[in-house]
């Protein structure tokens, strides 16, 4: 139905120690959506934190500085409580309509985003265990939300969701069938991200739009990372699996990793399983090669005289690449590869890296569009068109906050 006033919707996205979040106000009953301020939280939980401990700032619509202060998070909701006392003062959360979040994991029921409910709570807390290091931040801001607004409208918004249209023997592990009953498949992660990427490329010109229609690679690469395959606007492959540990390696998490590993460090090493778990998500990747950092940027910078720097992005690339020519076997050729994230966006050494060697594929990289990080950094002679563009995960809140309160 069409909408009686604009509604204004608070979009949430919650890290490991930071929280992202956003007003938007719809222009329209179609649920076109345009951003009025955005929020970031930094350093939540630090140790011994005090004044100064977080960081908290708002940036207005055209890139003003609302709000620049230190503060005292020790949690997620800490930081929202803060980001609302702020929004009181302006008198901002009075005309709230609902809170959109992202939710990274959505497990086998939930393919769509859906209105938050106790039973949509109860299976959230039933899969932490697949994801410790996402879903319980999650769970506690719907439940923050709650308690300072009871029956504002809330919406989940699964990064799961994008890759549940993938082939079904994308989605298995080759296990009896059981376990897969009970949910252990593959899932696939950064939906939201790639929603967006689509999104953007069906908005290009004609032509470019037609050929991003076609067999593309998304390369979503930050301090979590992976890659999918999209055939016509839809997934049909991915690199991140059961959990976001899996796939390429990442900034402190291992990525893809043999079974028996696991099983060495925990009969051999006498680790418990809560030290082979922060081994795997919170000291491995760049930071445990490198021993440093988890920062591509610092890892760049260093990567001359730091021989253990040198490996650390060496790995990241050479696993990243090896994804890629996976990911084209899928999907019989490429026409566009895109690459998205923090690292994908900025770092032009690290693409450099990805794409060398590629020309059998007729992939060609200009290395002046790429060091000057443009739009296409192919050359105008390659068949596969390389992108860089930045992604908006919160955007897609947003759109899927607007159109399921306008429908109800």
């Amino acid at each position: 139905m069409a909408d009686a006033h604009p509604l204004r919707l608070l979009t949430i996205n919650t890290g490991s120690s930071s929280l992202k979040a956003a007003r938007y106000v719809t222009d329209g009953p179609e649920g076109a959506v345009r951003r009025s301020f955005s929020a970031t939280a930094e350093r939540i939980g630090a140790s011994g934190a005090g004044e100064g401990g977080g960081h908290l700032r708002v940036i207005g619509a055209a890139g003003e500085s609302l709000l620049d202060v230190d503060g005292d998070y020790p949690d997620h909701a800490g930081a929202l409580a803060a980001l609302f006392a702020w929004m009181r003062t302006r008198g901002d959360d009075a005309v709230l309509d609902a809170v959109g979040h992202r939710v990274v994991h959505g497990g086998l029921h939930y393919r769509e985003p859906q209105v938050v409910s106790d039973a949509m709570l109860a299976a959230l807390r039933d899969l932490v265990p697949i994801d410790p290091d996402h879903l319980p931040q999650a769970i506690a801001l719907i439940e923050a939300v709650t308690k300072a607004y009871p029956g504002l409208p809330q919406v989940a918004c699964f990064d799961t969701a994008f890759h549940r249209h993938m082939p079904t023997v994308a989605q298995a592990y080759p296990l009896p069938p059981e376990y897969a009953a009970a949910g252990v498949m593959r899932y696939g992660f950064h939906g939201l991200s790639y929603e967006y990427i689509v999104g953007a490329l069906g908005a290009l010109g004609a032509a470019d739009a037609t050929a991003a229609r076609g067999r593309v690679v998304i390369a979503h690469l930050g301090n979590g990372a992976s890659m999918a395959a999209v055939r016509g606007g839809v997934g049909i492959e991915t690199t991140m699996g059961f959990s976001p540990t899996g796939g390429i390696m990442m900034g402190t998490r291992t990525g893809d990793l043999d079974p028996g590993v696991l099983l060495y460090l925990l009969r051999a090493r006498g680790m418990s399983v809560a030290e082979v778990s922060t081994l795997v998500n919170k000291g491995a990747g760049l930071c445990g090669v490198s021993g440093t950092s988890a920062d591509m940027r610092d890892l760049l910078a260093a990567e001359a005289t730091d021989p253990h720097a040198a490996a650390a992005v060496d790995l990241f690339c050479y696993t990243a690449k090896k994804a890629l020519g996976a990911l084209v076997a899928v999907l019989g050729g490429l026409d566009t590869l895109v690459f998205t994230g923090g690292i994908g966006e900025h770092a032009a050494p690290v693409r450099a890296r990805i794409t060398a060697g590629l020309d059998y594929l007729g992939l060609h990289v200009d290395a002046q569009r790429n060091a000057a990080h443009d739009g296409v950094i192919s050359t105008d002679d390659s068949t596969v068109t390389v992108r860089v563009m930045p992604t908006n995960e919160d955007l897609m809140i947003a759109h899927h906050t607007a159109q399921l309160m306008q429908s109800a």
